[in-house]
């Protein structure tokens, strides 16, 4: 991680192994799998609360995600709040509407269509937590001056998908939103400009009458995800 003070390259030992038998990392990984293909992205949300400690743990395994030059280029503001909860809703629902009435252009919406998606935005206020995710697109140090970060987009992904499986791995489902533009979330969480918003993710339980798409569970085979040389 960058700061005035330039750290120089210094080995350590492996700290943790958990590397296992072939049989076992086999098992190990379907039984990933497994679990993997019961997480949902949902917009039905319960009223029952999640506590705070939970979300920070799962941001905190966010934060453990490589990135680029070890800059760690990521910013996660956690919204509990009712009424900020409501002005987020209120300026996305701005931009969807825009969207929808012709913004997004025929070949996006017809794409959409399958998966029931509208303007209206009630999972941004129904969830008990949003989490913003803020990608930084340079750093500063103490005294001000600028530094760069690097593979920022690769980086913040790679922490957003930790943070989805943390989440799944808690029992608490989220849905990846991303209103555009999303300029508005850095004034009303009190980010600066060096940081690019990149996702909203209302987190929860589901609602005991939940539902999701039914094509979100059409995933595509292995054979066609997968190239293999030998």
């Amino acid at each position: 991680m960058s700061d005035s003070a330039k750290p120089q390259y210094q080995p350590v030992p492996l700290p943790d192994r958990v590397q296992t038998t072939d049989a076992l990392a086999l098992t190990q990984a379907q039984a990933f799998l497994t679990y993997l293909r019961k997480r949902h992205s949902v917009r039905d949300y319960s009223a029952r609360p999640v506590p705070e400690p939970v979300i920070a743990a799962c941001i905190a395994a966010a934060g453990t995600a490589p990135s680029g030059a070890n800059h760690q280029p990521w910013h996660f503001v956690a919204i509990a709040d009712p009424a900020l909860k409501a002005r987020i809703r209120a300026a996305a629902e701005d931009e969807e509407r825009a969207f929808y009435a012709g913004g997004a252009g025929d070949e996006w919406l017809a794409a959409l269509e399958p998966i029931g998606t509208g303007a209206s935005k009630p999972h941004l206020t129904d969830a008990p937590w949003l989490i913003v995710i803020f990608a930084q697109r340079w750093g500063e140090r103490p005294g001000g001056a600028r530094f760069k970060n690097y593979y920022v987009p690769e980086s913040v992904g790679i922490a957003t998908g930790f943070l989805i499986a943390a989440l799944h791995h808690a029992g608490l489902v989220c849905l990846e939103h991303t209103p555009n533009p999303m300029k508005f979330l850095n004034d009303l969480c009190g980010r600066p400009a060096s940081e690019k918003p990149v996702m909203i993710l209302p987190v929860g339980y589901p609602a005991e009458d939940a539902t999701v798409p039914a094509v979100a569970k059409t995933k595509k085979p292995l054979e066609e995800i997968l190239s293999v040389f030998r």
